[in-house]
């Protein structure tokens, strides 16, 4: 799966989701997405809640912003760095963050970040829109 086809596949997912929960406040969606209600709730959206698995471990962990809006990735690749073709990157170079890298390819690897998982950092962000959120991330990947 593309970076790309995991964005789209992602967005209507979520979309799904906030159309079922448009009567309640921001708030309220925000605590919706908490992981152990996501778990219990929204079992199909993401693979790892069929192991009761986090993908960062936080406490608390909250999956409103599972892709962050400070992502960036290109199917094609942006650029060559050192012989390998970058294919994502962090818009803001997380300290949290790291990289991947391959053979031939450099990815941003986000599994030690968990800037976008933090409700205070949702609540700054926030739109009920995933893809207006996402905008940025999602430009780029046109």
């Amino acid at each position: 799966m593309t970076y790309r086809e995991w964005f789209e596949s992602h967005g209507r997912k979520h979309k799904a989701v906030m159309e079922r929960l448009q009567h309640l406040s921001d708030d309220a969606v925000i605590a919706y997405f908490r992981f152990e209600n996501m778990v219990q709730k929204e079992p199909g959206f993401c693979p790892l809640y069929q192991e009761n698995k986090k993908c960062h471990d936080l406490e608390p962990l909250n999956c409103y912003l599972c892709a962050c809006p400070n992502f960036r990735f290109d199917d094609n690749g942006f650029c060559k760095k050192e012989g390998k073709t970058v294919y994502s990157y962090c818009a803001i170079d997380s300290a949290e963050g790291g990289l991947f890298v391959s053979k031939d390819a450099i990815h941003q690897d986000c599994t030690g970040c968990g800037i976008p998982h933090r409700e205070a950092y949702i609540k700054q962000h926030f739109k009920r829109d995933w893809f207006e959120m996402m905008a940025d991330v999602y430009k780029i990947s046109n």
